[in-house]
């Protein structure tokens, strides 16, 4: 398969890569953005000391990013997906980006990743607080399928676990 692939969109191309080691920066950015919009005000305080004290998302970037695909605009990352097998791990649009259709390309693109290794469902988790991505998950096709503790954050927040049939038109 390829490597990168371009869509036209107005008023600028997107083009859609793998990460390479000089996106480290712009990748801890996007995540860096989006976690302090989206989780760092629902945590508590120690919580989200703790968070940035570990330095998760560099870890994160550090040990995963060759299986990210990268949104690129204008030269600049945009957004970024990652998944395993059938499960949706990470979708992130800078919030100054968002409402532009990027974050649908780059699901779209992860999910017909899926469907040709032979996944007939994908499957993410967000949180019950994150309005925002369940809205979109949704929008998308998803159906949100159980509620769970979150372990990952240590705060009391409850896990949504949402799914997708990826056969031809989501049937």
């Amino acid at each position: 398969m390829p490597r990168s692939r371009t869509v036209n969109t107005s008023p600028s191309t997107l083009e859609f890569r793998l990460a390479e080691p000089a996106d480290q920066a712009a990748l801890v950015a996007l995540l860096t953005d989006t976690y302090r919009g989206t989780w760092l005000p629902q945590l508590r305080a120690e919580v989200a000391e703790r968070f940035e004290r570990e330095r998760r998302l560099d870890r994160y970037v550090a040990e995963c990013r060759e299986q990210f695909w990268l949104a690129v605009q204008d030269r600049q990352v945009v957004g970024m997906v990652h998944w395993r097998g059938d499960f949706l791990e990470a979708l992130h649009v800078f919030r100054a980006c968002q409402g532009r259709g990027i974050g649908g390309a780059l699901l779209e693109l992860a999910e017909a990743r899926m469907r040709s290794a032979g996944i007939d469902v994908a499957r993410l988790e967000t949180d019950t607080f994150n309005l925002q991505s369940r809205a979109f998950y949704r929008k998308h096709g998803y159906a949100e399928v159980a509620e769970y503790p979150d372990t990952e954050w240590d705060s009391g927040f409850t896990t949504v676990l949402m799914r997708k049939h990826l056969s031809v038109n989501g049937l």
